[in-house]
């Protein structure tokens, strides 16, 4: 069974090598091209994805409550609340207090992957969700550094300020063996491997829907002749 999740995983991140493009976004954002509105856009966005994100995890340890499952979910649910608190942090250094993030208005497009996300809770396998944390977990962290060192580098912004996107950017080890453990047992209990193939792919490809959504919003405003923010005006 070892060698049926390994191989999994293998085919996972070579379908997700295939897919992987440029991410716009943060190409922008390491080069400075990034105005102030949309730092705090990226705030708003983040504080409902994450904020229903948290709530697909706790539906996720609910629905398969056994270890190691039940833990996993738990884990992440909680791991979305801290980051849900870190976040607050980022929108204050981009002058947005809690209630502005609760009233922004989302980005249909930017919202795709919480809204998968959340119907996979309901619906989907538990093996499908572990095995997309561990075939992303490694482009997501180096991503999530991108953003946190162009965010000091550029925009002068402090460590506690970038402290959210510096926590999604490790994940923990302890979390991937449970993830492991996880889509094993799925296997064993008989959830198909290629549902949990392409679970896995949707979520590579929803997440990177978000950033080009965000990618999009920033160079329309460029194409329209409005100049970047500098790192004193953010």
């Amino acid at each position: 069974m070892t060698d049926d999740v390994d191989a999994l995983l293998t085919n996972a991140r070579q379908e997700m090598f295939v897919q992987r493009q440029p991410n716009r976004f943060v190409d922008l954002l390491e080069s400075g091209a990034v105005r102030h509105e949309h730092l705090r856009a990226l705030a708003g966005e983040l504080y409902h994805l994450v904020d229903s994100d948290r709530r697909s995890f706790a539906l996720l340890a609910s629905r398969f409550p056994p270890v190691p499952a039940g833990d996993l979910f738990l884990a992440m649910a909680q791991g979305e609340s801290l980051a849900l608190r870190l976040l607050i942090d980022f929108a204050s250094a981009v002058g947005l207090n809690e209630q502005d993030l609760r009233a922004h208005k989302p980005t249909p497009l930017a919202q795709a992957y919480p809204a998968y996300l959340a119907q996979t809770a309901q619906h989907g396998t538990r093996s499908g969700v572990a095995l997309a944390l561990l075939a992303n977990a490694a482009d997501s962290g180096t991503l999530y550094t991108r953003v946190a060192d162009a965010l000091v580098k550029q925009y002068g912004l402090d460590e506690e300020a970038v402290g959210h996107f510096r926590f999604f950017a490790e994940t923990p080890e302890e979390l991937l063996d449970r993830a492991t453990q996880t889509v094993r047992d799925g296997l064993a209990a008989h959830d198909s491997p290629g549902d949990a193939l392409r679970t896995a792919g949707m979520v590579h490809a929803y997440e990177a829907q978000f950033w080009r959504a965000l990618a999009d919003a920033v160079e329309r405003d460029r194409v329209g002749g409005v100049r970047p923010c500098t790192a004193e005006e953010s």
